[in-house]
C-alpha cells in the first residue's frame, strides 16, 4: 500500500447474544479516497462503522487510525481523533434552532461564564452552510425544516468538524437531487483536502458515479473489495447476494380491474389544491415530484391523518368520508408511511406486536387475542417477507433498516388492504431486499390491490408503475402512461414545465 492508511480493520469479530454478526472482517481507508461498503441489510456495515467510532467494542480483531492501534471508548472520542458519522437515522432536535442544532454539545462561549458567543455561532452556521450551497436561516427552528434540509444540517455538523474520515450513511435518502449534487460537490472538495470518506448506500448509481473502491459484505463476513473502474451493477449485486437477482424491477403482466378508488379535486388548505386521479384494481400509480411538492401531505390526506378542506373520495364507486386513519383502515386502506421510525413502527416493541398492532380484529375474539391466530399470522409474515429476525419476540428497534421495513410492510399485509399506499418504500433498503419488495407488490396486485406508490427515485418509478402521477407545488401537473414517460419528461412536470395528460385521470 503506497499511502499510509487513514483506517485499517483487521480480522472484526462481533457477536450479539450468541447471534454472529462479524465474522473475521477486513477494511481499509486511504486519503483522499471515497470507498463504498455495501452488503445487504443486516449484512454488518453499521455494526462495522460502530466497533470503528467505538460505540460497539468488538469481539476479535484490530483497528489502526492512521497507523496507530486504537480503542475508542465512545464516538466523541473517535471525533477527536477526526472520524466523524453522518447517521443514516437523524439526529436534530426538532425544538432547537438551525444555529442551536450545529452547535449542539459544542457551544462557544465567553470563557468560562456560560455566555453563549450566539452571532459568532450563527456567523460560523451560515459559512458551513453556504458550503453546501444550502440558503437556510439558521434561527429557525429544524422543525419547520423538510426532512432532506435536516439532513444537509447533519452534513453541515459533520464537515465542520476537522475531520480526517467522514463515514456517511444513506446521505442521501431523504435529499433532493439538487441537495445530492450539492452534496457531491462539497464531497469532491474534501477528498481534494485528503478527507477519506467511508460511504454507506444502496444506490448504486450513486456509487459507480462517486467512488473509487467498494468493498462488500454479507452476512457478516467480508466478500471483497473492487476498485469501482473494475467491475460492474451485476457483479457487485452478486457479490452482495451470492446469486444473479436478474433484472432490477420484475415484469408486471396484470390485468387492470375496475375503478378502485377515484380522488376528484382533493385540496388542502395549506399543501396541496384540485388534486384528481384514479387507480385501477391491479394497478400501480407511481406519484413523482421533487420534495415539498405536496406528494405525502396527498396520501395523509387520503389515509385520514390530514383533513381535506374540499374534494371528493369515491372506493368501490362510492364516496366516502374518511375522518381519520381508523375510517381509512375500516375501508381497506393501508399506508406504509416514509418515516418507519417515528410514524410505521413502535421501536420498543418486539417484531410480533409490531405486526399485530394493525390486525387485532383478526387475530381477536371477543376483545381477547388469540395467540394461535397471531402466532400463524406474524410467522407467515416473517417468512412471506424473509425478515432477517432471530425470533419474532426480538425487539423492531435492533432489525436493520430493510427488514424493519419489511416489518411495517407485514403489519398492513395482514388486514388484506383493497387500497396500498407506499411512501418511499424502498428507501434505506438493499438491492436484494427492494427486489423481493418490488415481487410483493406484484403478487399484491395480482389479486386486485390497487397500489399508490410515491418515491423519489425515478428507476423506481419507470420500472415499476402502470400509470405516473407528477405533483409540483401541490399540483398535478401531469399524469402518464408508463410508455409514454421518461426520466426527462418527468421532470420537466416535476419542476413546473409543460404539463402532460395521458389516458385521463
Amino acid at each position: 500500500m503506497n499511502k499510509q492508511a487513514l483506517v485499517e480493520m483487521k480480522g472484526i469479530s462481533k457477536a450479539f447474544s450468541g447471534n454472529q454478526v462479524l465474522t473475521n472482517v477486513d477494511f481499509d481507508l486511504l486519503p483522499g479516497e471515497i470507498h463504498a461498503l455495501m452488503g445487504e441489510n443486516g449484512a454488518g456495515k453499521s455494526t462495522m462503522m460502530k466497533i470503528l467510532t467505538g460505540i460497539y467494542e468488538r469481539d476479535t480483531g484490530t483497528v489502526f487510525s492512521k497507523g496507530q492501534e486504537v480503542q475508542f471508548k465512545d464516538a466523541k472520542e473517535a471525533e477527536k481523533a477526526g472520524i466523524a458519522v453522518i447517521h443514516q437515522e437523524l439526529n436534530i432536535i426538532p425544538y432547537l434552532t438551525v444555529t442551536e442544532n450545529m452547535f449542539l454539545g459544542k457551544e462557544l462561549t465567553v470563557g468560562k461564564t456560560g455566555i453563549l458567543r450566539m452571532a459568532e455561532m450563527k456567523k460560523k452556521t451560515e459559512e458551513y452552510l453556504s458550503r453546501l450551497g444550502i440558503d437556510i436561516d439558521p434561527n429557525i427552528e429544524a422543525r419547520e425544516l423538510s426532512v432532506g434540509q435536516q439532513q444537509m444540517i447533519e452534513i453541515a455538523r459533520a464537515i465542520a468538524a476537522d475531520t480526517d474520515v467522514l463515514i456517511m450513511d444513506e446521505p442521501t435518502a431523504a435529499l433532493t437531487d439538487r441537495e445530492i449534487e450539492a452534496l457531491f460537490k462539497v464531497m469532491r472538495g474534501l477528498q481534494e483536502q485528503g478527507v477519506g470518506i467511508v460511504y454507506i448506500s444502496h444506490r448504486m448509481e450513486e456509487i459507480f458515479k462517486m467512488c473509487d473502491r467498494i468493498s462488500v459484505l454479507r452476512d457478516g463476513e467480508y466478500i471483497g473489495t473492487k476498485v469501482i473502474k473494475e467491475t460492474n451493477f451485476e457483479e457487485i449485486v452478486k457479490m452482495m447476494v451470492g446469486r444473479d437477482i436478474g433484472e432490477r424491477y420484475p415484469e408486471r403482466h396484470v390485468e387492470l380491474g375496475p375503478e378502485r378508488i377515484r380522488v376528484d379535486k382533493l385540496s388542502h388548505e395549506k399543501k396541496f389544491r384540485d388534486v384528481s386521479f384514479s387507480v385501477h384494481q391491479g394497478e400501480i400509480l407511481g406519484v413523482s415530484g421533487l420534495m415539498g411538492a405536496g406528494r405525502t401531505e396527498i396520501m395523509e390526506t387520503i389515509f385520514g391523518s390530514r383533513k381535506k378542506s374540499s374534494g371528493e373520495i369515491w372506493i368501490d364507486e362510492k364516496q366516502v368520508n374518511i375522518r381519520n386513519p381508523y375510517d381509512a383502515i375500516q375501508l381497506g386502506i393501508g399506508f406504509i408511511t416514509e418515516d418507519r421510525k417515528d410514524e410505521g413502527l413502535v421501536l420498543d416493541l418486539s417484531v410480533r406486536e409490531n405486526i399485530s398492532l394493525t390486525n387485532l380484529k383478526r387475530i381477536s375474539s371477543q376483545s381477547v387475542i388469540s395467540k394461535t391466530k397471531e402466532t400463524e399470522l406474524v410467522s407467515k409474515m416473517i417468512e412471506k417477507l424473509r425478515v432477517k429476525t432471530s425470533g419474532s419476540e426480538q425487539s423492531v428497534k435492533s432489525l436493520s433498516g430493510g427488514n424493519q421495513q419489511k416489518v411495517v410492510i407485514g403489519k398492513w399485509l395482514g388486514i388484506d388492504p383493497k387500497i396500498l399506499i407506499l411512501d418511499e418504500p424502498t428507501r434505506g433498503v438493499d438491492v436484494g431486499a427492494k427486489k423481493e419488495i418490488y415481487q410483493i407488490m406484484n403478487e399484491l396486485t395480482e389479486r386486485g390491490v390497487a397500489i399508490i406508490m410515491v418515491s423519489s427515485d425515478l428507476p423506481e418509478i419507470l420500472g415499476m408503475s402502470d400509470r405516473i402521477l407528477v405533483v409540483h407545488e401541490g399540483k398535478a401537473t401531469a399524469i402518464l402512461d408508463r410508455q409514454d414517460a421518461n426520466q426527462e419528461i418527468i421532470m420537466q412536470a416535476a419542476t413546473g414545465g409543460n404539463s402532460h395528460e395521458k389516458s385521463g385521470s
